[in-house]
């Protein structure tokens, strides 16, 4: 039955965002430990709890980047109230906070139709690779601790990469416990960069930027490096064909897949230098 006549949409607090991270933890979307800080404090507006009957029911994010951007992430309504109108509620209050900005957003298989439904299109597939890191120490010049450099360095490549300007965010995921942050040099100029986190299962990479291969290469080696020798997992835009290269390089192997998904007209962005995106639900 389809009556969401007694269902509640507010938005979260920084502690039901935890809560909700649990949900998505639960769905095996692997989040990272210290992923609520950043999501909340890159826009503290943009979650959104359904409530039946005073009881947490499902989820949805619309982080606003700017006037002409939005993501939207964290659609998850709990299986035994499924079908019920909830995700109906969330949809509509999100949709209402988003306004008319181009809003992206990664699908699994499962929801890539109810999706188009709602009047995304689909832009490419995002494929998740799982390798093994090995702990060996390397140096290699051009190597820069990320949080040494002048923060513009990082904004502005990062503006190029994605698209809208999004330093609330990065200020903490490249600071974020546990995290290592890196970048790389060549002339004087940063020509890439990337941050590996902890997750609940293992390591993720994201983002991985490059100027090319190489430097993504370079800068997967020593992200690696920096943790234990377990499993780590990079999200790769489909179209990127020297990403999926590297990924076959370092004997990494698919596990799960996403799409890339937009309300509106699709950014144009440099797939060709985005060798892992930052996370299925930011963006």
């Amino acid at each position: 039955m389809n009556d969401a006549t007694d269902v509640r949409v507010r938005t979260m607090t920084r502690e039901e965002l935890s809560l909700v991270i649990d949900w998505a933890a639960q769905e095996g979307w692997n989040p990272g430990i210290h992923d609520a800080e950043c999501f909340y404090a890159t826009d503290p507006h943009g979650f959104f709890l359904a409530e039946r009957e005073g009881i947490p029911a499902g989820a949805l994010s619309a982080v606003v980047y700017d006037d002409s951007f939005g993501f939207a992430g964290f659609y998850i309504v709990k299986p035994e109230l499924r079908g019920r109108g909830v995700g109906h509620r969330l949809v509509q209050h999100a949709s209402d906070y988003a306004g008319n900005r181009t809003v992206g957003s990664d699908a699994v298989v499962a929801q890539q139709d109810t999706y188009k439904s709602l009047g995304f299109h689909m832009a490419y597939r995002t494929i998740r690779h799982r390798g093994i890191a090995s702990s060996k120490a390397i140096h290699i010049p051009g190597i820069i601790d990320l949080t040494t450099l002048p923060f513009s360095y990082l904004t502005h490549y990062d503006r190029r990469m994605f698209p809208a300007e999004r330093a609330s965010f990065l200020r903490c995921w490249i600071t974020q416990p546990g995290a290592t942050a890196l970048g790389f040099m060549k002339d004087r100029q940063l020509a890439g960069y990337g941050v590996i986190r902890k997750c609940r299962q293992g390591h993720k990479i994201g983002p991985l930027f490059a100027d090319n291969d190489e430097i993504a290469d370079i800068l997967l080696q020593s992200l690696t490096a920096a943790i234990p020798e377990e499993e780590f997992f990079l999200d790769i835009p489909e179209p990127n064909t020297d990403a999926a290269a590297l990924a076959s390089r370092y004997h990494m192997k698919k596990v799960f897949e996403t799409a890339r998904m937009y309300m509106g007209a699709a950014p144009s962005l440099p797939l060709e230098r985005i060798f892992g995106v930052t996370s299925f639900e930011l963006g």
